[in-house]
């Protein structure tokens, strides 16, 4: 069968990060599909646009980089009939051709709206996937949240990351049945437990001190700036040496996070080990002691799982879909309110009485990527029917 997937959430070279999640998926589901990517990328009126360029892995998708009007602001209303009618005239072209027979889409607004409008008119059917921010910060415009209502229920299935997604997307009036809650999966041989000591020499990290791994962008729905301020409030007698507080990522409060670090003379004790593969952040996971992720919300951030496959406790917020695969104290800590008081406890807590590795790997074997396809290839067959 033949899978058409369009989204600005898929990667090219100059943003390799950009909607992993979403190329992941498309490799897991190679197997089963034929699979093309339309990969859309919104342009400023008057500007021309870049070139784009796939990582050499998603070659086998032949992705094309497609530009969509986008008017920032005042067009909020308007872009997802901007990138419908950009991307008519093509999807009319593939669909006579027989070039695809379902259309997967990410991205509540614009891009799937987009799609939903086109749907109907060009005959063919298609499920989208909510990612987070789509469906938290949307639902509460009016505009935004008055079109997905409209549109989406015209989706064969709309797949959320997390069941909080699905219960937000219920209670603003999608019908149930629709809604299907799917977790990402992990590479679950990438991501596994090793010897600290070894990953710590490779990374250059201190041997004699716990670390703290925070892996994310540096942005304030991330709540980075916290981190810094919980270091500090970490009970000296309670550690032989003072712990590190290494930050994968990056971002735009970077600067910030440094300014706040030299201001509680925690520079030598804050590592920024900037962005990396997934290679990396594995090494990362299995050379630190925790992972602290004190997001203001979430859906259910792959980081978690991938931490727990790697067998580290995981500290982190009680927001959005967090709970749902967090089992709590005997795996780390959730932390309810986000205070640096409150996340130098936790933080104190699991490091100093931190569960078994092997709990929490057995733990994170049920979210396989192979067991996510497999849901995906189901919703996306009962499509085609």
């Amino acid at each position: 069968m033949k899978l058409l997937f369009v989204s600005n959430l898929f990667p090219d070279t100059t943003a390799p990060y950009r909607g992993l999640d979403n190329a992941t998926l498309l490799h897991s589901l190679a197997d089963r599909w034929r699979i093309r990517v339309l990969a859309l990328r919104p342009k400023l009126p008057f500007f021309p646009a870049p070139e784009r360029l796939p990582r050499e892995h998603d070659s086998r998708f032949d992705p094309v980089y497609w530009s969509v009007p986008y008017v920032p602001k005042i067009g909020s209303r308007w872009n997802y009939r901007l990138m419908a009618r950009a991307l008519r005239p093509h999807l009319r072209a593939l669909r006579q051709r027989g070039e695809f027979d379902v259309i997967l889409s990410s991205w509540l607004f614009p891009d799937c709206c987009a799609i939903a409008r086109l749907s109907k008119e060009l005959d063919f059917p298609f499920v989208a996937i909510a990612q987070g921010s789509d469906v938290h910060q949307y639902l509460k415009m009016s505009g935004r949240r008055r079109i997905m209502k409209k549109l989406l229920p015209r989706a064969a299935a709309v797949i959320t990351r997390s069941g909080e997604l699905a219960r937000l997307l219920g209670e603003a009036g999608l019908p149930a049945e629709r809604v299907h809650p799917i977790y990402n999966g992990v590479d679950l041989e990438q991501f596994h437990p090793s010897d600290p000591e070894t990953a710590r020499r490779e990374l250059s990290l201190p041997l004699d001190r716990p670390v703290i791994l925070f892996v994310g962008n540096f942005y304030r729905i991330k709540n980075p700036l916290i981190l810094p301020e919980a270091l500090a409030r970490l009970p000296a007698t309670a550690f032989p040496a003072p712990p590190v507080l290494v930050m994968v990522g990056g971002g735009p409060l970077e600067d910030d996070i440094r300014r706040l670090a030299e201001r509680r003379s925690l520079q030598d004790r804050v590592i920024f080990a900037g962005r990396t593969q997934a290679a990396g952040v594995a090494r990362y996971m299995q050379a630190a002691d925790v992972l602290c992720l004190p997001s203001k919300n979430e859906g259910v951030p792959n980081v978690i799982l991938e931490a727990f496959a790697s067998g580290l406790p995981v500290v982190a917020s009680r927001v959005g879909g967090i709970p749902e695969v967090h089992p709590g104290d005997s795996f780390g800590r959730l932390v309810p309110t986000a205070t640096p008081e409150a996340f130098a406890a936790a933080l104190t807590e699991t490091l100093t009485a931190p569960p078994a590795p092997e709990r929490l790997r057995e733990h994170a074997l049920q979210f396989s990527w192979r067991r996510t396809a497999a849901a995906y290839h189901d919703l996306l067959s009962a499509a085609c029917r």
